[in-house]
């Protein structure tokens, strides 16, 4: 049975994800109005911008509590590597 994960940035996350829900009915809506290409390529831009940066405030958040739970907390002149290792999540 999985353990259930709540952080202080969950409630943001699900802000961020419900106006990009809006945002993608919006897209369908577009769509099927026969609404310009560009219009609709901007539109889906700024949604897939939206879920990508909810994204990665949540493994962002997950690094900051879990990894800290797991190895304690670590002084700021030894964060180093956490710090890398967040960085390097943009790529994902």
């Amino acid at each position: 049975m999985s353990e259930t994960h709540t952080h202080t940035s969950h409630p943001e996350i699900v802000k961020r994800l419900r106006r990009a829900e809006g945002h993608l009915r919006s897209v369908v809506e577009m769509i099927e109005a026969g609404r310009p290409c560009l219009d609709i390529a901007q539109q889906l831009h700024a949604v897939e911008a939206a879920i990508a940066n909810a994204k990665r405030v949540l493994i962002h958040d997950h690094l900051d509590h879990c990894l800290d739970n797991a190895v304690g907390a670590l002084p700021r002149a030894e964060r180093g590597p956490i710090e890398a290792f967040k960085a390097i999540t943009k790529y994902l």
